[in-house]
Parts: structure tokens; C-alpha cells; sequence
């Protein structure tokens, strides 16, 4: 099974807390604060690697998570780091939000790394908060929590030149002759049933990649066939050759016909470069009828060239025309947006009364500051109520109506209001 797409669930690593610890050693006295800060949790990485063609391997694992960070230690000593999970992926793998379906990185090149989750930031030890007016704090930050989302993993083949055209043209015999690649091959329909790639050299600079799409019908733009779900893969190639089976009832009427889906699929496919190839004209009807057949397509406007795939007849000349058209054309190039998670500016906060005696806060610096405070530590507590106050946390939650007893989420933690100073 030829598995070109997925969805995962990647979980990057928590971030350690931080340490509530004091020197104490016997020639030291008031040794002073020495909690250390947590570690930082690892990162869920995507990195490309080239010995890859599917993405079979996630077919029987979807969750991912990568290792939390350490908490700090005393004497100063800084929690370890948790380790990256690195996840292999084939080039030409699009990386997208589930959630929002933005498209998050477009990963061609080989060693190419993308950071799919990222780690929590590690609390930081009481040694962090020691003043000239608090030489002994008895607090620490809590660490944040790794990135958690799902992503689908969309896997569209880098070729230079893809083969195109309706089942039994002999697409795979074609590339099994001018390439290593041996795909399976039969004298009826729908034998393919995934792409093959092969690499063509016909130099020690001259090299290409070419790859064997699934035979199109009619109608595959629409879903139907074995063709459609690999329609996507030819979005990728930059030259197509469009093989005719030279002893078919009305070749011409094929020709127009896989290339009318080209163009309902959409994605530019029927702007791209694309040489017309009759084949098997080993078969006497074809080499009797390629004059006709040749003339009727060039008054298409395409350039047309005969072989024979099962007796190697022309293949060369069309490889080296296929290396000329693919000089002539630009590289193809996919630009990543920029993605801009949907969320309230940093500064910004709202509330809102979720029930009777239920409100909720919402801004990302005050959920940050909730998360990282760690409430065993009272003198944590009363620093985040500090924070809140100057935020104008405290004030707006009188304003809009807050009572005694009500409780106040922020983020995921839950809070009892008490009305006083």
C-alpha cells in the first residue's frame, strides 16, 4: 500500500521546574538561595530523509511525544534538557495544522529540518529571584508546557518529468527501460497501482527524475479510477510526457481526454510543458497510423514523438528532448506562507462570565503567568496576585461583577476569588 498521506499527533516535551532550594554548607553561612532552573522539554522534529518514497512507516503510530525537561536541582544545578524526537519523512512532504488547515513547512530538501512541536521553556529557580531586599526567596516558576497539536503529513513526489496518459500505454515499461526501476508490469489495465520513480542518466551531469503516475480515465478528476488520489503527485513534476497507446481505437480522443482531468484538477497541471509520445510502434498499426496521429495532435499544438518502449525504439532521442524542455524549464518552487496562529495579541486579555458565579480570563501573558507560578509556594502565590494587580487583572474582574466565592479560570487552572486586598 502506497500511503502519501497521514495524521499525526506530535507532543513536545514540558519544560522542568524550577527549584526551591539554600545553600548550606558548614563554613558557608547564609549561603543564600541555590534552587536551579528546570530543563527545557524536547522538541518534536521532522527531518527529510531521502531513502524515504512513502509514508508507510506512520501507518501503525500516530502519537508522538518527545521527553519532558528535568526539574532544577540545588546547588545551582539546571535541570537536563529533554531529548528531541526527530520523526523521518520522505522530500516533499507538506506539513499542515489540522485545526486551522494551515500549511506549517514544505519540506523538499534532504537533511531538512522542521520544528513540528516545540519544547516548554524550563521555571526558573528561586537563585533567579534573589534581590538586595529578598535575599531568600522561598519561590520558583513552574515549567510551561510542550507545543501539542495534530498535523497532516501530505507527501507530493519531487520528479522532474512525470509520465502521464491512460492505463496499458506502457508508462511503466517506459521507465523500466530507461531507468533501474522495475515496476510491475502486465498487458492489462490498472496495473499500477502507485507512482515509481526512477532516475534517468544520460550523462555524469545529465541526470533527471522521472516518475510513473497511475493510469488516468476519464472522470478521475472526479474521483474516479485509481488515478485521482495521485493526481496531486504530478502538481510537483515540472515537464510531462503524455504516452498514447498507438494501437488504440481513437488516440487522439484519449489525448483529450486525460488532458481535459488535467485541467478540471486544477493546480496548473494543464499549463505545465508537455511533449505528446505515441507508443508501440513495434505493432504495425501504429507505425501505419503515426504519420496521421502525429499531424492531428501537432494541430493541437504539441510536439509529438514516436517510440517503441518494448524494442527501446526512440527512447533516446525523447529523453534527450525531454533534458532539453526540462532546461528550458524553471524550477519548480512552493512558497510557505507565513503562519500566523489565530490568538489575542500578547498585551490583551478578556473576560467573560462562562455561568453564574464562572468567569474566564483570556489572554496569553496572563495564562503564561498562571501556568508557570507554582502554587506549593505562598510567597509564588502572592507574586502572581502582584502581577495580576498590575495587569489590571484584579480591576476588571471587580468592574465586570466578580463576587466572593466565584471562581475565575485562567487558562486550565481554576481560582477561588476572596474579595480583599
Amino acid at each position: 500500500m502506497f500511503y502519501d498521506e497521514v495524521k499525526i499527533h506530535v507532543q513536545a516535551g514540558g519544560g522542568g521546574d524550577g527549584a526551591v532550594a539554600f545553600r548550606r554548607e558548614k563554613f558557608v553561612p547564609f549561603g543564600g538561595p541555590s534552587g536551579g532552573d528546570g530543563g527545557k522539554g524536547g522538541d518534536v522534529v521532522l527531518v527529510v530523509n531521502p531513502h524515504l518514497n512513502t509514508l508507510y512507516h506512520f501507518r501503525h503510530q500516530v502519537e508522538f511525544a518527545a521527553s519532558d525537561g528535568e526539574k532544577g536541582r540545588n546547588k545551582q544545578q539546571y535541570g537536563a534538557g529533554g531529548e528531541d524526537l526527530p520523526l523521518k519523512v520522505p522530500p516533499g512532504t507538506l506539513v499542515t495544522d489540522v485545526e486551522s488547515g494551515a500549511l506549517l513547512a514544505d519540506l523538499k530538501e534532504t537533511g531538512q529540518r522542521f520544528v513540528a512541536a516545540r519544547g516548554g521553556k524550563g521555571g526558573r529557580g528561586n537563585m533567579r529571584f534573589a534581590t538586595a531586599t529578598n535575599q531568600a526567596p522561598r519561590l520558583a516558576e513552574r515549567g510551561d508546557p510542550g507545543a501539542e497539536l495534530w498535523v497532516k503529513l501530505e507527501l507530493k513526489l519531487l520528479a522532474d518529468v512525470g509520465l502521464v496518459g491512460k492505463p496499458n500505454a506502457g508508462k511503466s515499461t517506459l521507465l523500466s527501460v530507461v531507468t533501474a526501476a522495475r515496476p510491475r508490469i502486465a498487458p492489462y489495465p490498472f496495473t499500477t497501482l502507485q507512482p515509481n520513480l526512477g532516475v534517468v542518466a544520460l550523462g555524469e551531469n545529465e541526470t533527471f527524475v522521472v516518475a510513473d503516475m497511475p493510469g488516468l480515465i476519464e472522470g478521475a478528476s472526479l474521483g474516479k479510477g485509481l488515478g485521482h488520489e495521485f493526481l496531486r503527485h504530478i502538481e510537483r513534476t515540472r515537464v510531462l510526457l503524455h504516452l498514447l497507446d498507438g494501437t488504440a481505437p481513437d488516440p487522439v480522443d484519449d489525448f483529450r481526454v486525460i488532458n481535459q482531468e488535467l485541467a478540471d484538477f486544477g493546480h496548473g497541471l494543464s499549463d505545465k510543458p508537455q511533449l505528446a509520445v505515441i507508443n508501440k510502434l513495434d505493432m504495425p498499426e501504429a507505425r501505419e497510423r503515426f504519420p496521421q496521429l502525429r499531424a492531428e495532435i501537432e494541430a493541437l499544438g504539441y510536439a509529438v514523438l514516436g517510440i517503441s518502449a518494448l524494442t527501446h525504439e526512440g527512447t533516446r532521442a525523447l529523453l534527450g528532448r525531454a533534458y532539453q524542455i526540462l532546461e528550458e524549464t524553471p524550477v519548480f518552487e512552493v512558497v510557505a506562507p507565513v503562519i500566523i496562529r489565530a490568538s489575542l495579541p500578547e498585551e490583551e486579555f478578556t473576560i467573560e462570565q462562562a455561568a453564574e458565579n464562572v468567569w474566564k480570563v483570556h489572554g496569553g501573558k496572563i495564562e503564561r503567568a498562571v501556568r508557570r507560578t507554582n502554587f506549593n509556594f505562598r510567597e509564588s502565590v502572592l507574586r502572581l496576585h502582584r502581577y495580576l494587580k498590575s495587569q489590571g487583572i484584579i480591576a476588571a474582574l471587580r468592574q465586570a461583577g466578580v463576587q466572593e466565592g466565584d471562581l475565575v479560570h485562567i487558562g486550565d487552572y481554576e481560582l477561588e476569588w476572596r474579595d480583599k486586598e
